[in-house]
């Protein structure tokens, strides 16, 4: 009879095992590893060497707090000849006298999340039993089998390696790259995003069921969106819109998730103050590429908001064109949401690829503040039916506008335009800060037959295009509008008919926030008789003041502009919006030292202060993964006159070589949500050799 065969110590090769799965930005502390690739673990026995004649080795792997077999969450499976690559094997790899190392396979259908390993040895009757620790299994698109594979290897890395991005701001006719930081890899984020998972009200009502269906990204995915605001659970963030902010962070303070995800965290998964869109898309951007979902950041500017699912945003508007009581429906100036790529095996096939995902809470999904995830190519086609949540999407980017402006005989006159809504929907290009324009994955170009055809499809309703007006008008801005200054805009009028048009023109601009709510007035002109000669263009000035603007204006730092044209004849109304967004100054950034791992280095941060009045309060962050180890502050004390700098030096270490990112952000009395970042290629730190 042979001797027992005992298992003396063990090596889960974390260090190699991350690397090849990537995920060793994480460290080398843990096991990390994704599904549909194997993994290595050495076993170093005592007394003798293993023999497969008489020895028997099996694992176990369990995830969630009740693993059972039948639901996926546990899983008994022995040493083996080969990797059996439709469930959970093992299979010799080497053998060195009473070491061996073993590969074990999770298959690409595998429940995410944390597991425990334990091995069972057993020789002739004689057994004993070893727990060989923990390791966490993330969704792996670089497995060919499993369902969020990405055939290109520079879109995987974009999509679920980098820890930084570009989320477009601004207006369709200015817009601007705002840097995040995603940190997916930074230290504690991988657990806070399965405690997330964990938090959710799916899990805490049947654990069995919510850990069975973790092998699935289209529900994994719906839960973050839904677990990212607070609104049905303990959710990540606060969401405000209203300008006050003071009991917490305003939305556009931000540099990155990382300090929002710790914030959560730390005080016991009570929401963090406060989120925005591009907040909401950006802390689910990283949860998502954390968990190893391909995700990427979107931006779509003259976003819909339709209440009552009739695909049709419906606005009021008194005689100056100033929008009134009347509706729920809504445009924002830019809407920003997730795209997760992921094949669709719940639905018909044509339906795989990017998936939308918006954890904005704005309508409910099955009686939860989530949306999606929905095809981008349902969306595209205007296939309503499909789930999840494609009509909500279909409106944002495709609804039409229809203004009822009141008369002076208080009756309404309605005009109804086909091409405001889904403009110029922008993400970060493939490895640069470049906008990637992807209008053309969500819709037909506008006023196209295809367009029409699908809105008429999503309607179910032939849908004639308006009648085209011979009277238009279109706002027009002076070059180079910074905070500070004083501007013009135009009203530009066309008469293209071949008579001449006695018209009214009521022309004014609002302070706006860039979910459309309106402030205060900061200009009007009511020009009463204009005549417009046939085939004729004329332009109509108005001055902006900085006085007038710089104590109202918002953090979204935006005006609205409004120029309402009535035919004095015929009583065609004809409108022109456009949102102008002032610019904020610069950020100077400047790395001194030598940028080598573990080094110090120093950033110097100056800003020239552009406004006619002194900055009080002013303070800078500085965020980068790999960079800082968390946020640095520094706050200026005195005041910053015109035209003078504010000025700092921030030190900080980097933890990681290669490609990094430093965000920074300027806050002050004055100025807000000031940002800048600055590209830093960290060396790794010299192997010195030895005589």
């Amino acid at each position: 009879m042979s001797t027992a065969l005992l298992l003396e110590k063990w090596d889960l090769q974390c260090k190699r095992n991350n690397k090849d799965h990537r995920t060793s930005d994480t460290g080398s502390q843990r096991l990390l590893v994704r599904r549909g690739q194997s993994f290595l673990v050495t076993l170093h026995f005592s007394g003798r060497t293993f023999k497969k004649e008489v020895d028997k080795l099996t694992f176990h792997v369990k995830t969630g707090p009740r693993p059972i077999q039948t639901s996926g969450t546990s899983s008994s499976f022995p040493l083996s000849s080969s990797l059996k690559k439709a469930k959970w094997s093992s299979a010799v790899e080497g053998q060195d006298g009473s070491s061996m190392t073993i590969l074990i396979f999770p298959p690409p259908d595998a429940r995410i999340g944390r597991y425990r390993l334990t091995l069972e040895v057993s020789t002739e009757g004689q057994g004993s039993s070893c727990d060989l620790g923990e390791f966490i299994l993330f969704f792996n698109p670089w497995s060919k089998d499993d369902t969020v594979y990405m055939e290109s290897e520079e879109a995987r890395v974009e999509y679920v390696l980098t820890q930084h991005g570009q989320i477009y701001q601004g207006s369709k006719d200015f817009f601007l790259g705002i840097p995040w930081i995603f940190g997916q890899f930074e230290e504690g984020i991988v657990d806070i995003c399965l405690q997330l998972l964990d938090t959710n009200p799916k899990f805490l009502l049947n654990q069995d069921k919510d850990c069975s269906r973790r092998n699935s990204p289209v529900y994994v995915s719906r839960v973050v969106s839904a677990m990212v605001n607070c609104n049905d659970d303990n959710g990540i963030l606060y969401g405000r819109w209203d300008n006050q902010y003071e009991d917490g962070m305003s939305p556009l303070s931000w540099n990155g998730s990382v300090d929002i995800l710790r914030r959560w965290e730390k005080f016991g998964c009570q929401p963090v103050r406060y989120g925005q869109c591009w907040v909401f898309a950006a802390v689910a951007c990283t949860v998502l590429r954390c968990l190893g979902i391909p995700t990427r950041v979107v931006t779509n500017f003259e976003s819909a908001h339709d209440t009552n699912s009739n695909l049709i945003i419906e606005r009021y508007m008194d005689q100056n064109g100033k929008r009134q009581p009347g509706s729920r429906d809504s445009i924002w100036n830019y809407h920003c949401w997730v795209e997760s790529w992921m094949g669709r095996p719940d639905l018909a096939a044509g339906y795989d690829g990017w998936q939308a995902l918006d954890p904005t809470p704005q309508e409910k999904s099955e009686g939860v503040f989530c949306c999606g995830p929905a095809p981008v190519k349902a969306i595209k086609e205007g296939d309503l039916h499909v789930k999840y949540d494609v009509p909500f999407v279909f409106a944002e980017v495709n609804a039409d506008v229809v203004n009822f402006v009141l008369q002076d005989d208080m009756s309404w006159k309605k005009t109804t335009y086909t091409s405001l809504v889904g403009m110029k929907i922008s993400t970060k290009s493939v490895g640069s800060d470049t906008r990637e324009d992807i209008t053309h994955h969500y819709k037909y170009p506008e006023g196209s037959r295809e367009e029409r055809a699908v809105f008429a499809k999503a309607l179910h309703r032939k849908d004639p295009a308006p009648a085209k007006g011979g009277l238009k008008v279109r706002i027009k801005a002076s070059e180079g509008i910074n905070n500070g200054c004083d501007f013009k805009v135009f009203a530009v009028l066309v008469n293209n008919t071949a008579e001449e048009h006695r018209c009214r023109l009521r022309f004014g601009t609002h302070v706006i926030s860039y979910n459309g709510a309106l402030g205060p007035e900061i200009s009007f002109k009511d020009l009463r008789n204009i005549t417009l000669e046939p085939y004729a263009k004329r332009t109509v000035p108005l001055r902006i003041l900085y006085e007038k603007y710089g104590h109202c204006l918002t953090q979204d730092n935006m005006i609205k502009v409004t120029a309402l044209l009535t035919d004095l004849g015929t009583q065609e109304v004809v409108l022109g919006i456009r949102s102008i967004y002032i610019k904020n100054p610069d950020i100077k950034i400047r790395v001194l030292g030598e940028p080598m791992q573990k080094r110090k280095l120093v950033a110097e941060l100056t800003l020239t202060n552009p406004l006619p009045t002194p900055l009080t309060g002013c303070v800078f962050t500085v965020e980068g993964a790999g960079l800082t180890d968390g946020q640095k502050v520094q706050e200026i004390e005195s005041p910053i006159g015109p035209g003078e700098e504010a000025k700092v030096r921030v030190d900080f270490v980097p933890r990681r070589s290669g490609l990094r990112k430093l965000v920074v952000d300027f806050e002050s009395d004055k100025l807000k949500g000031v940002k800048g970042y600055q590209d830093v290629i960290i060396a790794p730190p010299p192997k010195w050799s030895r005589p």
